[in-house]
């Protein structure tokens, strides 16, 4: 119990700052930091299944069909049926979704980047890990 205020502060922290610059990323094209990841995800790789790239993304079915849904609207990654099994459905970055994630700014906010990049590997190394290691915990919870 004496480590439940000071986590749950940091974990606030962590979310208010990532809610400052989702909105941030929001006045790039309008897109949100989940659609952003998206399409990243697509561009590297050539095609994917939605069930692959939930798994990637850490989003649910239900979850990603929407944002699969917007991003297909605006034109910036595409559908297409597999040619031996009809229900199997590839996702493809569309030459637009590349154009602009080549464009687009970084998941993380640039202050962040820096001062990551200033600290020495070790450091950056074990944060890493304990943040992965946090989330983990709470993928346990749900």
């Amino acid at each position: 119990m004496a480590f439940e205020m000071p986590l749950f502060q940091a974990l606030r922290r962590l979310q208010q700052a990532g809610e400052v610059h989702a909105k941030r990323l929001a006045r790039f094209g309008g897109l949100t930091p989940m659609q952003l990841m998206v399409l990243q995800v697509l561009a590297s790789e050539t095609r994917m299944t939605a069930s692959v790239l939930s798994s990637r993304v850490s989003l649910t079915a239900a979850t990603l069909s929407g944002l699969l849904d917007r991003l297909e609207e605006h034109g910036l990654l595409q559908r297409q049926r597999d040619d031996q099994d009809r229900r199997r459905q590839w996702l493809l970055i569309s030459v637009a979704g590349r154009e602009l994630i080549q464009q687009a700014p970084s998941l993380m906010p640039p202050e962040f980047n820096q001062r990551f990049a200033a600290l020495a590997d070790w450091e950056r190394h074990s944060l890493t890990a304990a943040l992965l290691r946090a989330a983990e915990l709470c993928t346990e919870m749900e």
